[in-house]
């Protein structure tokens, strides 16, 4: 009775403490773990109503370096944070069949351009230069302000959105405007 008593005793004690080790802790409520994701029509009626610029990323199913950035960039939790509070933030397959209609116009997927067919809204937002991931940011009247070509790891990233968000553009260029941060 002993050694069941104790064998009972040694595997509650190896349960519970290997369950205190793997248990999730719980994350605050206020941290923001995920960018609300809009569509591209869904994003613009949220614009007509209150303004904001819009930041699109440009991807496809099959870009390894789009699936990063999802995994490294976007759930950072200050970078869904700033991209919640300051953008409306849209994903765009640039692969994508269904029709957009914006501004009078409908954008259709043309099957016969490049090796995979190409959605003509993710061509026209880049001018024809397809390339993935690829950010494109745009003012609260939906013109462009910068294109942003390649994977962007948080701090790159963040850079970038404050660049957009605080306007800097209208002063300097991109480079500049890192320059000027250094040390910060």
């Amino acid at each position: 009775m002993n050694k069941n008593l104790l064998s009972f005793f040694g595997l509650f004690t190896f349960a519970f403490l290997a369950l205190s080790f793997t248990l999730p802790e719980e994350a605050p409520k206020d941290v923001v773990k995920n960018v609300k994701w809009y569509t591209w029509e869904e994003a613009m009626e949220a614009n007509k109503k209150e303004p904001r610029k819009i930041m699109v990323d440009i991807y496809t199913d099959w870009c390894g370096w789009c699936k990063k950035m999802d995994k490294a960039t976007f759930e950072d939790s200050e970078v869904s944070e700033y991209l919640n509070s300051n953008f409306y933030a849209v994903k765009l397959d640039a692969e994508m069949k269904e029709s957009i209609t914006f501004n009078d116009h409908t954008f259709k997927f043309i099957p016969n351009a490049g090796r995979r067919g190409v959605h003509e809204l993710a061509y026209s937002l880049l001018d024809g230069k397809m390339s993935y991931p690829s950010i494109v940011f745009l003012n609260e009247k939906v013109e462009r302000i910068m294109v942003s070509k390649g994977f962007k790891n948080v701090s790159q990233f963040t850079v970038e959105l404050e660049y957009t968000a605080d306007e800097g553009y209208k002063s300097q260029n991109l480079d500049a405007y890192k320059s000027s941060r250094k040390g910060k």
